[in-house]
Formats: C-alpha cells, structure tokens, sequence
C-alpha cells in the first residue's frame, strides 16, 4: 500500500495557527484580572465569541480593557479561556489565548469540528418567544437621565436580560433603548428587567437594541 493510499480517510490534523477560524455567536462571561474582587465576589460580564482559533478570540463584550489586560473568559462549550487583550474594539476587544501546547491542539480540534458540525449564527428560540438578539451592544437610561452602555443577553415581548457595569436593586426603574422597565431579579451575571408595558415581537430589537448615538437620535426625533 502505497504512503498516499494509507493517508486516504484519515482526518487532517488541526492547524494551530490563526487561518483556523471560527466565526460564531456563543454567549459566556468574563472578568478582566485587574476588577478588584470584594467580598469574596469576582465581577462578571456577560459576552459573546464573535470569532474564535487556536491562537486569539474576539468578543463582544460591554466594558473593555486596555492592550495587555489579562482576562478570564468562561464559556460552556470550551470552559475557561484566558489570555491577554491585543486590540480594543468599539463594543469590545480581541485578545490572545494563553494556553499549554496541549490545550491549544485540543481547542484546535474542538474548533475545527464545531466549524464543520455547528452554526451558532442562527439566534436560540426557547420558551416565551425569549430569544437572544443579533447585535447585543445596546443602552440603558437611568431616572436621572444618565446613559449606559449595556450588553443584551436576550429579550422577550415581557423583558429583557441585561449585563452593564452598575448596581441594581429589585424595583428599580431604567429604560433599556426605549422601552421603560424596572430591575426584578439580579443574575450572574447582570440582571433582568420587566418592561412596563408589553412590546410587539416584530418590534423587539428595534426598541430595544439602541446603541447610544442611535438612542440620541432617537430621543431628539421624538421631541
């Protein structure tokens, strides 16, 4: 048998370079190193891989960090993933992935065969019509007018799941994009808000999915 025949069906191994890329849309957390911890408590964000390979991943993520900030990101589908930021970005940043040999050849394998058997683009439809939305970089207004940007975890005609650097507290009132709600239960992380009144489902992510230039414009057409 000749060395071509003997190759035939094997699977080509995993690159371990940055050309094996995959683009996805898959929801985890993360915490830049240098948030201090209180209370025995680490701070939490909620983000998304936008792309990820065997050497960096971008996210999209609420708060950013400067060019060398170590982060820890923790996702189901690859567990903890940890490196250091190499290029901020509007509504996030793309960092390096600090990993043994080992590791790297398994998150290598892993990603190539989620590029070939998954398609996480498509948004996850669950229970009460709650769906995640395609572009999570969105604002929140306080009663006091102040402006937030904010990640969206996912959004419903009855509320919306939310992650942003504040403290809430149960019952209070803030408008995400332009529909006005209040805070009624603190997760891990960010919180969930309860819209005041119900939103068309063929409406959700016009009303709510507001960057903060588009929500100015917004506010300012409506006066």
């Amino acid at each position: 048998m000749t060395k071509a025949n003997r190759s035939k069906g094997r699977a080509e191994p995993a690159r371990l370079d940055d050309r094996l890329r995959l683009m996805t849309n898959m929801p985890g957390r993360y915490h830049l190193e240098k948030w201090p911890t209180t209370k025995d408590k680490t701070s939490y964000f909620a983000c998304r891989v936008q792309r990820i390979s065997p050497v960096t991943m971008s996210l999209a993520a609420p708060i950013g960090g400067d060019v060398g900030d170590w982060v820890s990101a923790h996702f189901d589908e690859f567990g903890v993933l940890r490196g250091q930021i190499t290029r901020p970005m509007g509504f996030g940043f793309t960092m390096s992935l600090a990993m043994p040999d080992e590791e790297r050849e398994r998150l290598a394998s892993h990603v190539q065969w989620l590029e070939q058997h998954k398609n996480f683009e498509v948004s996850e439809h669950r229970r009460y019509r709650r769906v995640t939305p395609k572009d999570p970089q969105s604002t929140i207004i306080l009663g006091d007018g102040t402006m937030l940007d904010c990640f969206v975890i996912d959004i419903s005609m009855t509320g919306a799941a939310v992650s942003a650097d504040i403290e809430v507290k149960i019952g209070m009132a803030m408008a995400l994009g332009t529909v006005v709600g209040r805070v009624v239960r603190v997760l891990d992380p960010g919180f969930a808000i309860e819209f005041l009144t119900r939103v068309d489902f063929d409406a959700l992510e016009h009303k709510l999915i507001c960057p903060r230039l588009d929500l100015r414009k917004r506010l300012l057409e409506d006066v």
